[in-house]
Order: structure tokens, then C-alpha cells, then sequence
């Protein structure tokens, strides 16, 4: 990935937004800022899940154009509790592309899981500001997202905290000094954790993050760590540095969000508050900055800053990651598919805690074994990797339950 060019907005025009996944968390914060900055910014759609009466609330405070909602079954209530109102309502996958299709300066793309795919592609396609907050994007389909910002223009930011700390101190002009990037990671709520006591944890426990406040399902990666697994995949594909060049260290008090190490021996760090608001006012202000109401980070209160190597024993989604990428093809994708359902599993106390890196592991070498793939040339192809993984990871986590 190359810098993003630099542009600057008429000072008079607001800039227009899409919020892609509005009603989850980093919904709900983007929109939390825009509404401080109500002169700086204009919601053009928003788009939820299965939230009506939130997608509802919201769209009759920031009155977008559209408001989808991915499950068709809230399509009637939507449009009955926007009656009255000139904003168009929708509902369905395809509505969700037409949201992100719409002109708009950026799109927040934080639609959680592969539903988020085709939507930010399409953002991609018309050259907009892509806001990335979903993971999935770049693990399944990397080359194609990053190949539809560079034929069309588009300028893609990341939003997770990592990833945005490491944009902020990463100098694209002379990346080749680069020595390593180190993602750092809370190590969830179970990082000191025997094996024999994380068999026991529950999903309430899972959920419960220590620093961050997340959704469920990104909650349960965190404490699994597979959403560092997942982010040492995106930072293959957003920055240009080889797979052995990324590094992750566990950092509990999430102060440090990310470090890029250089030949010359320095180390640069962006640091601040666990708070999701900083990154997405990054985004959002791009290339400029503006304020937030996170709580400002205060060193001399701070008593130390602790820095671990992963346990790769009790934490295997690490290892697990990372040789899905080394793999390449059809691996992440894989990855990814199974760990979704394996989470579900887990949440719905189907499976145990460990069994959710157990599920994805058995999978992957199955699939890969079985049928070797290429990489994916198409979303087609993509989405039929996914299906496939998907059944496989059903199959697996049904037999794990029993």
C-alpha cells in the first residue's frame, strides 16, 4: 500500500458520510463525533443489522437519504418508524451495496464479517475515502480490495487502533527503512489464564474486555486472540513489509497501540487512551485532526508500561494466523469463515472456549488438504470458499459439541 495523496476540502462544505454497520460500535462512535462536529460533517446512509429501532433513532437524528437494514425480516418496521419522514428505506444485501455506492466523500465501513465485503468494494469502485473498520476485507479478499483503490482512486484508511496507530508513524516515502512493525495486544481477559482454567470460561466471561468496549463476536477474538491473528494478516496487505517483518507483543494496558521499528534503531509508538474515538476521528478529519472527548493519556499517572512475548501454547489462533497467510490462497479465507462459526458455537455454549481455535485449525487442514486452491480470482470465487468453509466448520463444531 502506498500513502494515500493528500486533499483538502473546501472549508464551507461539510463532508459528506456513509456509515456502513451504524448501529454497532463503531457506528455508534462515528456517528457519537459527527454529532459534536454537526458544521463539519453530513450523513448521506446509514445501514444496520438487525437493529431496527437504533438504525431508526439514528436516521431520524442525522436524516441520511437511506437507511438499509441488512435482515429483510425489519424492513416493515423500518419503514413504519421512519413514516413521515423523506428517508428512503431498504433492506437486503444488495441495498446495502446501493448505501455504499451513493456519493458520499467517505464511507465508514464497519459492518462485522464478510457481509461487510461487497459493500466496501463498491465504496472502493467509485474512488471514495474508505474508512476500513472491518477486518474481513482485507483477510478475504486483500488483493482485490487494495487493486479497486488503486484503479479507481480510492484511499483506503484504517480504523482499527493498531492499524491506524501504525499509519500514523509509518513513513510510506522510505518504507524501505522499515525494520519491523509490532502490533500490540491487550491479551484479553484471559491472558494469565491456566489451559485447565480457560476449558472452564464462559461466554460472559469472554465478552467481558478489559479495556476496550466492543461486540460480542470481537470481544471473543480478542480473548481467544485471533483478532491479532487477523490484524497481522491486514498488516501484511496495508503496509509494504514481508509477513516475517510483523511482529506482536502483548501490552496490557492498550497505551502503546502500535510501534514501527527502523534500521536506524528508532522506534516510533502512537499512544493514547483505549478509545475507539481516536482512530475514527483520524479517519474521519483526514489529513487533518480534530478534537475527540477521549480521555487524555497522562504518562506521570501511568506506574509502568508492561510488554510480554505471546504464548503461543495457551493462545494457538497466533500461530494459527499467521501460517494461513504464509499459505496464502484460499487460507484465510477459510480462516476467517470457520473462526465466525466457531465464536457463534461458543457463544451460544455449544463449545468450549479452546475448542474455537481446535475448530479452525481442524478445518483449515482439512480443507487444504483436500482441495488445494489457488487464490481466488473473483468475490464469486471468494464467496464460494467461504460456503464451503462454512459447512465444514458446522459439521466440525456440531461434533466438537457432542
Amino acid at each position: 500500500m502506498t500513502a494515500p495523496k493528500l486533499h483538502v476540502d473546501s472549508a464551507d462544505k461539510p463532508k459528506q458520510v456513509t456509515v456502513l454497520g451504524a448501529t454497532g460500535s463503531i457506528g455508534c462512535n462515528t456517528l457519537d463525533l459527527i454529532e459534536r462536529n454537526k458544521t463539519e460533517f453530513s450523513v448521506v446512509a446509514l445501514t444496520g443489522n438487525k437493529n431496527v429501532e437504533l438504525l431508526a433513532a439514528q436516521a431520524r437524528k442525522f436524516l441520511p437519504e437511506i437507511a438499509v437494514i441488512a435482515d429483510e425480516s425489519g424492513y416493515e418496521e423500518l419503514k413504519t418508524r421512519l413514516d413521515g419522514t423523506d428517508i428512503k428505506v431498504a433492506a437486503g444485501a444488495e441495498a446495502l451495496v446501493e448505501a455504499a455506492d451513493l456519493p458520499s466523500d467517505i464511507v465508514m465501513a464497519g459492518i462485522v464479517g464478510v457481509a461487510g465485503l461487497a459493500p466496501t468494494l463498491a465504496a472502493a469502485r467509485r474512488g471514495a475515502v474508505v474508512a476500513l473498520a472491518n477486518k474481513e476485507c482485507l483477510v478475504c479478499a486483500g488483493d482485490q480490495l487494495l487493486q479497486q483503490v488503486e484503479q479507481n482512486g480510492a484511499k483506503l484508511l484504517p480504523v482499527d487502533s493498531e492499524h491506524n496507530a501504525i499509519f500514523q508513524v509509518f513513513d510510506f516515502d522510505q518504507s524501505e527503512n522499515v525494520d519491523r512493525l509490532i502490533l500490540t495486544a491487550s491479551g484479553g481477559p484471559f491472558w494469565e489464564y491456566s489451559l485447565e482454567d480457560m476449558k472452564k470460561v464462559t461466554p460472559k466471561e469472554a465478552v467481558a474486555h478489559p479495556n476496550w468496549d466492543m461486540g460480542a463476536k470481537i470481544s471473543v477474538d480478542s480473548a481467544t486472540m485471533m483478532n491479532k491473528g487477523l490484524e497481522l494478516i491486514e498488516a501484511y496487505y496495508l503496509f509494504p513489509v514481508r509477513e516475517d517483518q510483523i511482529e506482536i507483543l502483548v501490552h496490557p494496558q492498550s497505551v502503546v497501540h502500535s510501534l514501527v521499528s527502523y534500521v536506524d534503531g528508532s522506534v516510533l509508538a502512537q499512544m493514547g487512551t483505549p478509545d475507539m474515538r481516536t482512530p475514527i476521528s483520524y479517519a474521519l478529519a483526514w489529513p487533518q485532526r480534530m478534537k475527540t472527548p477521549a480521555e487524555r493519556l497522562e504518562l506521570e499517572k501511568i506506574s509502568n508500561l508492561v510488554f510480554e512475548s505471546p504464548d503461543y501454547v495457551r493462545f494457538p489462533a497466533l500461530t494459527i494466523a499467521r501460517d494461513a497467510l504464509k499459505a496464502g490462497g484460499a487460507a484465510p479465507i477459510i480462516l476467517n469463515a470457520v473462526n465466525e462459526i466457531a465464536v457463534r458455537f461458543f457463544l451460544e455454549e455449544k463449545i468450549g472456549f479452546l475448542d474455537i481455535a481446535k475448530a479452525t485449525e481442524q478445518v483449515l487442514e482439512k480443507m487444504l488438504r483436500n482441495s488445494p486452491q489457488n487464490p481466488p480470482a473473483t468475490i464469486e470465487e471468494i464467496g464460494e470458499i467461504d460456503y464451503q468453509a462454512r459447512i465444514e466448520a458446522e459439521a466440525t463444531a456440531r461434533s466438537l459439541s457432542e
